[in-house]
């Protein structure tokens, strides 16, 4: 989907941004079509599915910013160009945006344009078109005869979410049906995942997670529910030094206390450290892990209408 007030911000803190999406598809990839990423000159966010793939499309990418060029279409076949174990191939457009190429751009049901060529529009995207403008109908990411339809975007809260233990797979059970939440889901290999992973969901496998934390949207929730207790403790230290909205770590009062002693020795002040809600969840629900997402959900969604309240008073 097309996240417009995402793309909005990259350009105001950023410049100029290179967005990159999964086109087309065919055989096994990574990532659906519709995946996107936005990179600018040092640094991005989201991702196309990982490895080298996005590393030569990240690249690509920065190279158009300075080129003049606006848009590209490429074709990668995945096994024998890129060395990925996927074997099948995707084609990724990617598209220079300024603040003017966007300033016209309304959020509505879809955005349609010319991508290569010079064919008219196919008549089944334009019905498309109309029915999601008339009828409400949703739009899927399609590219055909040189033109590319997607839908905007509802502007959900990334949560990123660092853990596929117990408490993290029914934490992403919990959360992932719901509207208001992006959730990307880390953790440190392949093996650490359910074999089906809910619909929506981003998943990120990292030998140290930690290192992906300059990645998240500065505005991004995050749950920190890993295996080791080390590993918690670096994600609050990067997190500290990164933009957060809010950051809950799982864990008891004790572990907290500890965790306090050993932030302020890597040089946090008290002050940031407070921005860091642990425990989680509501203790009268229990502990198992779905009584733990379930405490989690109820009270992400309670703050999230809290501040949609507080924003409408203040509009």
């Amino acid at each position: 989907m097309f996240d417009l007030a995402q793309l909005k911000e990259a350009i105001a803190a950023h410049g100029p941004v290179t967005r990159v999406v999964v086109a087309e598809i065919a055989g096994r990839v990574p990532r659906e079509v519709g995946a996107s990423m936005l990179v600018w000159e040092t640094g991005q966010s989201g991702t196309i599915g990982g490895g080298t793939l996005e590393f030569e499309a990240t690249k690509s990418a920065r190279t158009m910013l300075g080129s003049g060029k606006k848009t590209r279409l490429s074709r990668h076949p995945l096994g024998p160009a890129l060395g990925q174990c996927c074997g099948g191939s995707v084609s990724l457009l990617s598209e220079v945006f300024t603040a003017g190429d966007i300033d016209h751009l309304d959020e509505k049901q879809s955005f349609a344009r010319q991508v290569a060529g010079g064919s008219a529009m196919p008549l089944s995207l334009k019905r498309a078109e109309t029915l999601a403008r008339n009828q409400g109908l949703a739009v899927t990411p399609n590219l055909q005869d040189g033109w590319f339809i997607e839908p905007f975007r509802a502007r959900a809260v990334p949560l990123w979410i660092w853990g596929a233990g117990h408490v993290g797979r029914a934490m992403v059970q919990t959360l992932a049906g719901l509207t208001e939440f992006d959730i990307t889901w880390i953790d440190t290999s392949e093996a650490r995942f359910p074999d089906v992973i809910p619909e929506g969901v981003t998943k990120l496998t990292a030998e140290n997670p930690a290192n992906l934390v300059p990645y998240a949207p500065s505005d991004a929730q995050h749950l920190i529910l890993t295996y080791s207790h080390a590993l918690d403790l670096e994600l609050c230290h990067q997190l500290l030094s990164h933009s957060f909205a809010f950051s809950g770590l799982i864990g008891s009062k004790t572990k907290w206390v500890r965790f306090k002693n050993r932030l302020q020795d890597l040089g946090h002040a008290p002050d940031q450290i407070s921005r860091i809600t642990c425990p989680i969840g509501d203790p009268s629900l229990g502990k198992q892990p779905q009584a733990i997402a379930i405490g989690v959900a109820g009270a992400l969604l309670h703050d999230l209408k809290n501040n949609k309240a507080r924003k409408d008073q203040t509009a």
